[in-house]
């Protein structure tokens, strides 16, 4: 995992009470993380995820994750360090339907 995926799993997913997996398989990608229970993908983004290329690909990448019927959050590795806390909540929500307040 790179620090922001240590950073996130540590500090933040893995304390939840639902199942939260790293690294799973779904088809021929491997995805950062993945909760079945709320259908939801999360990656964490660096750099080159925003290049011409990576964008090419994280959007053949999502648009078949959605036709499995998954919601795919993106964050970009900036966003871990500047707004860890909106993050957290961001998730928590699609998780949850709820605010954690």
């Amino acid at each position: 995992m790179t620090p922001e995926e240590r950073h996130l799993w540590y500090d933040f997913l893995k304390g939840l009470d639902v199942n939260v997996k790293r690294q799973q398989i779904i088809g021929s990608y491997i995805v950062d993380f993945f909760c079945a229970s709320a259908k939801l993908v999360i990656e964490l983004d660096g750099t080159q995820h925003y290049e011409e290329k990576g964008i090419e690909n994280d959007a053949v990448r999502d648009e078949f994750l959605k036709n499995c019927g998954y919601t795919v959050k993106r964050y970009s590795n900036r966003d871990i360090h500047q707004n860890f806390e909106g993050v957290c909540r961001d998730i928590y929500i699609t998780i949850y339907g709820h605010d954690w307040d």
